[in-house]
């Protein structure tokens, strides 16, 4: 059917509403006549593809990638949107979130943007690991979107230009299930294999241990330890954690959900010798403890974030960067319970970051100040800080 596109929702999806019905409109922007093919209908709504534009946006281009588009590989939401509108896009999403699910009121969200990372290549040829699927034949590709059939494509445009060089795509990778490319702050590529039916990765080629750099820190990690994907993407997020939490010298902090240690080493650095940090991890494969050993005034506990903060007792500044699901109820009540001043949010996903915002309400504390950060640009995934302290 021929349908009039509406906001743009999370998920990657525009919203249509026809004769009552929902659709979620995939491939199509704000404002649009489209023509919609259904791939999946629920009892209350549908997913659709926008298969034909009849009346584009003028913030429609030609996707870059000959891979994206509607029956395509599903790696990217939005190469048919311009990078600006992009960011625009997504900070809907992220108001959305927060006055929808959040609770927050919306006059304190105007002017909200979601900020570019400065790329040499724009929106193209930043991601700095890649998985790739394998088929029964050993052919590498990446998946169509909500499916397990596999993509065959020559090389993946937002992948940066070492890995796009590696030819890892034109191998033979029979009887396993996926291929991996990690490339680190050394200009060395680590390759590793996963078999079909399992999350263990195999290491292939390269370095074991990659080596990353934030201005003048320096971290070592497992090739499948957890590193940002953007190449600017740490540094301005610890940039952005310092400046909301203003740490003082002498002052106690908690890096929750650490990883390699990146914020507790900023951290450290800014509360002197007198100041003490504990990260928290539990993900031997991050190497917390030794990327922080020449941290006098830092150290590391491997164990889970929600059974080991209670224990910790009180601490000045908090910093939490928690996976898709969020922090969750029981960590941000443990949190507040320790009387901080400031706790701030690194959040990866707007709805568990709004889930978080109303739970935080509920024990007197708000978000006071915000940024977003595009660290996925051609996808519908961005990056939040939120500053929380108690409410006035």
């Amino acid at each position: 059917m021929i349908v009039t596109v509406g906001d743009v929702a999370a998920g990657g999806h525009c919203v249509a509403r026809v004769d009552g019905e929902v659709y979620f409109v995939r491939h199509a922007l704000p404002g649009e006549r489209v023509r919609i093919e259904v791939t999946d209908r629920k009892k209350r709504f549908a997913f659709a593809d926008a298969v034909e534009i009849i009346d584009p946006s003028p913030d429609r281009v030609e996707a870059p990638c000959p891979y994206a588009g509607p029956g395509k590989c599903g790696g990217c939401d939005f190469q048919h949107a311009a990078p600006e509108a992009q960011r625009r896009l997504k900070a809907h999403v992220l108001a959305d979130q927060l006055t929808r699910i959040g609770g927050l009121d919306p006059a304190r969200l105007e002017g909200l943007e979601v900020e570019e990372l400065p790329w040499k290549e724009g929106a193209l040829g930043w991601r700095t690991r890649m998985q790739y699927a394998v088929d029964a034949d050993g052919k590498a590709g990446l998946r169509k979107h909500k499916s397990r059939d596999i993509v065959h494509i020559d090389q993946c445009a937002i992948a940066t230009e070492p890995i796009r060089s590696a030819k890892v795509l034109a191998r033979d990778w029979k009887g396993l299930g996926a291929v991996g490319v990690v490339d680190s702050d050394d200009d060395k590529l680590a390759v590793y294999t996963q078999m079909r039916r399992t999350s263990r990765p195999h290491h292939k080629s390269g370095p074991k241990t990659v080596h990353q750099r934030v201005a003048d820190l320096e971290f070592d990690l497992a090739f499948d330890g957890f590193w940002q994907v953007h190449p600017l993407a740490a540094e301005t997020f610890l940039d952005c954690v310092l400046d909301f939490l203003q740490p003082r010298e002498g002052e106690s902090a908690w890096d929750l959900y650490a990883g390699a240690g990146v914020f507790a080493a900023g951290i450290a650095g800014a509360v002197g010798e007198t100041g003490r940090v504990v990260a928290v991890e539990n993900a031997k494969s991050s190497h917390t403890a030794a990327n922080l050993a020449e941290w006098k005034n830092a150290g590391a506990i491997d164990g889970d974030v929600a059974e080991t903060v209670p224990a910790l007792g009180g601490v000045d500044v908090v910093v939490l960067d928690p996976p898709r699901s969020g922090a969750g109820a029981d960590v941000v009540a443990a949190m507040v319970t320790a009387r901080p001043r400031a706790i701030c949010y690194v959040a990866c996903d707007a709805g568990a970051l709004a889930r978080d915002v109303k739970t935080f309400a509920e024990h007197g504390w708000e978000p006071t100040r915000l940024r977003a950060f595009d660290a996925f640009p051609m996808t519908q995934h961005f990056e939040t800080v939120a500053l929380f302290e108690p409410a006035s």
